[in-house]
């Protein structure tokens, strides 16, 4: 939900709700660089202090983040995420790695009992996918397609609950993955997803919970 303040105009929030659905669409991706605000006057056809105060009110609600001299940033995809992000930001690793693999395994022990053809065939895709980009050695495009497949394996769950917030737990999980990763994909860290995918798809609920439970716990930052 957007900011309420009594002194906001009814087409600044109207500019909020242009600018939130720029983010949550992924047409502004966490991490990006929002355009300027004179470019977004031009785009939105209203005058700067609209502008301003949409932006100033996103950041507050932690979505965005306006970096002096350097622009304004994508930091978060939902207010609940951007809560999250700065409230976990500075957690143990360890932690974050245990909150991960409880989530995780319970999603994929229901996933293997209620997970749809078309769910296989997803998992099936973004596996793929994972698979091409650690074989181009694109750090950035890993991390991201390693994401997109977990959070397929949790929405298969069809627990919108949870699905919901592991997809607003995404973007801290994502920085964690990424600081691990760093610029260089090694061969030590890779971790071989297929196991947990056939476990899925053959109605193994144990196994693809162990498998999403070691794969979680085994992550590079449960080593610091």
């Amino acid at each position: 939900m957007a900011l309420t303040s009594p002194r906001r105009s009814a087409l600044a929030d109207q500019v909020i709700a242009q600018l939130r659905n720029q983010i949550t669409s992924g047409e502004w991706p966490v991490g990006s660089r929002i355009p300027t605000e004179p470019e977004l006057v031009e785009q939105l056809g209203v005058a700067r202090n609209t502008v301003r105060e949409a932006v100033r009110a996103l950041a507050h609600n932690g979505l965005l983040d306006i970096r002096q001299g350097s622009g304004t940033y994508v930091v978060a995809t939902s207010e609940l995420a951007g809560v999250m992000h700065r409230r976990f930001a500075s957690a143990d690793p360890r932690h974050i790695a245990e909150l991960r693999s409880t989530l995780e395994s319970s999603a994929a022990r229901l996933a293997a009992a209620r997970r749809t053809e078309r769910d296989l065939k997803q998992l099936d895709a973004l596996m793929a996918r994972r698979e091409e980009t650690w074989a181009a050695g694109d750090a950035e495009a890993f991390v991201a397609a390693d994401a997109t497949l977990h959070l397929a394996v949790v929405a298969a769950s069809h627990n919108d609950v949870l699905t919901g917030l592991y997809a607003d737990l995404g973007d801290l999980l994502r920085d964690y993955l990424r600081g691990d990763i760093g610029h260089e994909l090694r061969p030590e860290n890779h971790m071989d997803h297929g196991r947990l995918v056939e476990a899925i798809r053959a109605g193994d609920g144990e196994t693809a919970a162990s498998e999403a439970a070691s794969h979680a716990l085994s992550c590079p930052v449960d080593q610091a």
